[in-house]
């Protein structure tokens, strides 16, 4: 019976055999990704100061000390995230990087699981092995895993956050994403979408549980003033070393201040437009519409805020899944092309073209993010103008061909 599974008697559909062919590559490209590559480490350590601070908090010694001189990584999270750590420090730093690595791999696999059940994909569809691949292939992924950041806990708290909203689940939504914020920021731009959609419950446990996170954490501190008057500063400026935003290659390449405030004001107006339209045309086909204003969303923050990091990247992996909608904005080359950009793990320095490989490689993921605003802009917007000229604004802006076949799906009245 065991042997008869390596030739059934019936040909193999192409779906089963992708199965097949696609789920060891995966898990062996996750086993090698969590206790090969990311044991072994890197020169870049972000684990090492949250450890740091876990063990100075635990101690009741003061935590926020870091020279911001050097460009070695820093401990920037809020006395609230350093309470939520605190018990990394319980156990010796090896062990608790371990822990911590393969805490963030989990954290990654099951955002992955909740992205196949939010667009309807089930586990033994072939989605799930190519996402599961071309997840832990990427330069986001593997980083966050290498460098031992918390990034794959905050993609769960993304996904869980929006996954419960599409279910008006708004009390544990808003759970989802304040246990992020109580960390780090990254996410806050997202409360916009619960803020449209009227989702006003979502903001009780979103800012409630920062709020009393931090009020725990405030007199247990050592130094807590210091967070605000020697990292909060820090955090509010621009710095022009490993910053892929605008501002931050901008000041790296020599830009003038004109033309990086220009290109700031030139994508902010292309992304409110696009928000702007898929509120106006999109905000009843919800799966859609959060998933695409989430990327837009976190996109334009990456590039116009004042620090972007490629290994942020993992935060558009919602937007990018809805390439398997009908109406997706994600079903062009140039998106694709944006998508190697700030995803790829390849390097473009070259020993022969040594200036050039230099800005490929500084630049790949702020070019990526560039192109992908504006290939939602310009699809978003042709679409309107089609619809416009066609004058079937009233019936929405999705393209021709689908609403063709929603036109065809609709039962005609039966005459009386």
């Amino acid at each position: 019976m065991f042997l008869r599974r390596f030739e059934p008697r019936t040909g193999r559909t192409t779906a089963e055999v992708i199965n097949f062919a696609l789920w060891p590559i995966a898990v062996m490209t996750v086993l090698h990704r969590v206790f090969v590559l990311a044991v072994n480490g890197s020169h870049t350590d972000d684990f090492a100061p949250v450890y740091r601070a876990a063990l100075a908090f635990l101690n009741r010694r003061e935590v926020y000390t870091a020279d911001f001189n050097s460009v070695d990584p820093h401990y920037l999270y809020q006395p609230s995230g350093t309470l939520l750590l605190s018990p990394l420090a319980l156990i010796d730093p090896e062990k608790s990087r371990w822990l911590f690595i393969l805490a963030n791999a989990i954290a990654v696999i099951i955002a992955l699981y909740l992205l196949l059940k939010m667009f309807d994909l089930a586990l033994n569809s072939v989605a799930a092995p190519i996402l599961l691949f071309a997840a832990f292939s990427t330069e986001t992924v593997t980083n966050t895993l290498v460098f031992s950041n918390i990034n794959g806990i905050i993609l769960l708290g993304e996904v869980a956050f929006l996954f419960l909203l599409l279910r008006r689940r708004d009390l544990w939504s808003g759970a989802a994403i304040g246990l992020t914020l109580a960390v780090k920021p990254i996410l806050a731009p997202l409360l916009l979408l619960p803020l449209v959609r009227g989702q006003w419950k979502v903001f009780v446990t979103a800012i409630g549980i920062p709020v009393v996170l931090m009020a725990v954490a405030w007199p247990l501190s050592a130094d807590p003033m210091a967070f605000i008057e020697h990292t909060l500063p820090y955090l509010s400026e621009s710095r022009d070393y490993f910053n892929s935003a605008i501002v931050g290659n901008g000041t790296y390449f020599g830009l003038p201040v004109a033309l990086i405030w220009a290109l700031r004001i030139a994508f902010a107006a292309m992304v409110l437009v696009s928000l702007w339209l898929l509120y106006r045309y999109y905000r009843h086909d919800e799966l859609f519409f959060v998933a695409t204003a989430s990327g837009v969303i976190m996109g334009a923050s990456f590039l116009l805020l004042s620090l972007g990091q490629m290994y942020y990247s993992m935060l558009l992996f919602p937007l990018i899944m809805t390439v398997v909608l009908r109406n997706s904005v994600m079903r062009n080359w140039p998106a694709w092309l944006a998508v190697y950009g700030f995803l790829s793990a390849d390097a473009w320095f070259s020993n022969r073209f040594i200036e050039t490989g230099r800005a490929a490689e500084y630049l790949k993921p702020t070019m990526g993010w560039s192109l992908l605003l504006i290939v939602i802009f310009a699809v978003l917007a042709n679409r309107y103008l089609t619809s416009k000229r066609e004058g079937r604004l009233d019936s929405g802006i999705d393209p021709d061909f689908l609403v063709a076949e929603q036109s065809a799906d609709t039962p005609v009245p039966a005459k009386v």
